[in-house]
């Protein structure tokens, strides 16, 4: 998969077209930003987890934005992207070529983050744990909506 190709919806989430684009920055303030090559930019505003293997065996390691605590993220500069999926309940799920797994999911109360990139695409985990995702061709204002455009 190129990132040239536009992301691909299924059923319960999009596969986001990041597939070998590398992180070429990491900026930290009260969320977590991540830069990658083409101008895809991930913005992690709640908790998230790194982690190598299986959640389920290694819970791995917090990432706090809004108490800077991030440093676990740092050797994420220079890595590439191996897969990117969005889901529908507000999940992200990110698996990178050093074998670390970034997981990110929805809030209750707020955006818990947000992929931009070229082509006007935008998707935001919405707060209660929906997805929102629009482009420069199309936009899905209600969120229920997203298997029927």
């Amino acid at each position: 998969m190129s990132a040239e190709m536009d992301p691909v919806e299924h059923g319960d989430r999009w596969v986001l077209s990041l597939r070998g684009l590398s992180v070429v920055k990491i900026s930290i303030d009260f969320r977590l930003t991540l830069d990658l090559e083409e101008e895809w930019e991930i913005v992690l505003e709640a908790p998230a987890q790194l982690s190598t293997g299986s959640l389920r065996a290694n819970p791995g390691l917090p990432l706090t934005p809004e108490a800077q605590d991030v440093a676990a993220a740092l050797p994420l500069f220079g890595a590439k992207v191996l897969s990117a999926v969005a889901f529908k309940s507000g999940g992200l799920r990110m698996v990178f070529n050093s074998g670390v797994h970034l997981n990110c999911s929805a809030d209750a109360s707020f955006e818990a983050w947000q992929i931009t990139g070229p082509g006007g695409w935008r998707f935001v985990s919405l707060p209660g744990g929906e997805l929102g995702v629009w482009s420069g061709s199309r936009t899905n204002e209600n969120p229920q909506d997203q298997a029927k455009h």
